[in-house]
């Protein structure tokens, strides 16, 4: 097995350098756009560069890569890997690359979300992609270490609500028909190119699985969050042909993905005081039913 390393700006910036060097590009006067699951560059030339957390996500990584080459075929509008021989991995991390659609990052309107999920949902994926079923459940098994960056009690809190959510899971009776699924459908996955016109990004969730999962977090932002405007919402509805709100296993899904929020945030509450801040304000939230208008974004 290959040894897990961290990721940070120095493990990321070292292999940013070996791995465009092994494909033949220049890694001077890279910018670092962000660093959280993955560090993601723009080269000085118009790529995107994405170095995941650690080396043992190469088949995922491979699989982004097979999936983008796919939805080029189909003429479906999302992000496009590079031409070059991909991923690399370089000093334990695992980096991919991109061509870049844009010099900023600008979301697209919601309406514009819902037709590309609703395209995507159309589309029967090729067998030779060998996509994973989701598996939502093993993805909070993978991150439960995690809580021990918590005090005794927000830990056992969060404990408890997965077991829950776990029991109301595995009885989930799904009304749409399952298939392709990006897995991490969101207006912060859909980006306007040089163009304006929008774009899917972030592939690393793709999967096969209930079409749901694809709509359930446009309606948590809404009803929960507040981040979009009921006008907004209604839109994405129409647009896509389903309110998933009117669904009674909606909830199950919405209480999850607010789980995973928070866990996710556990990893790095560790070695993060604004973090570790975070995820205090978000488990009393969740404790007792409060407001989520100002949970910050990570």
């Amino acid at each position: 097995m290959t040894p897990t390393v961290a990721l940070t700006r120095e493990t990321a910036q070292n292999a940013l350098n070996a791995a465009c060097a092994a494909v033949g590009l220049d890694a001077a006067g890279a910018e670092l756009i962000r660093i959280g699951s993955n560090a993601v560059y723009r080269l000085s030339e118009p790529v995107i560069v994405r170095i995941a957390r650690n080396g043992e996500s190469i088949e995922n990584a491979r699989m982004q890569v097979q999936v983008a080459r796919w939805l080029s075929g189909e003429g479906y509008p999302a992000t496009r890997a590079l031409d070059v021989d991909q991923p690399v991995r370089s000093r334990g991390l695992v980096t991919t690359f991109w061509e870049s659609a844009s010099e900023r990052e600008e979301y697209a309107p919601l309406d514009q979300v819902a037709e590309l999920i609703r395209r995507l949902h159309s589309l029967d994926a090729p067998s030779s992609l060998h996509l994973p079923e989701i598996r939502p459940l093993a993805k909070l098994d993978a991150q439960i270490g995690d809580l021990a960056n918590l005090d005794r009690a927000d830990a056992q809190f969060l404990e408890n609500r997965i077991l829950s959510i776990r029991d109301q899971y595995e009885r989930l009776e799904f009304d749409l028909t399952p298939g392709v699924i990006h897995g991490d459908a969101n207006v912060g996955n859909v980006i306007l190119d040089r163009a304006g016109q929008p774009i899917l990004i972030d592939l690393d969730s793709f999967a096969t699985g209930p079409r749901e999962w694809d709509l359930v977090q446009t309606a948590l932002f809404y009803e929960r969050f507040g981040w979009h405007t009921e006008d907004e919402y209604r839109t994405f509805v129409k647009v896509y042909g389903y309110d998933i709100m009117t669904w009674p296993g909606y909830r199950v899904l919405a209480d999850y993905r607010e789980v995973a929020m928070t866990l996710w945030l556990c990893g790095k509450a560790g070695t993060d005081m604004q973090a570790a801040a975070e995820v205090r304000k978000r488990v009393e939230s969740l404790r007792s039913g409060g407001s989520r208008h100002d949970w910050a974004p990570f």
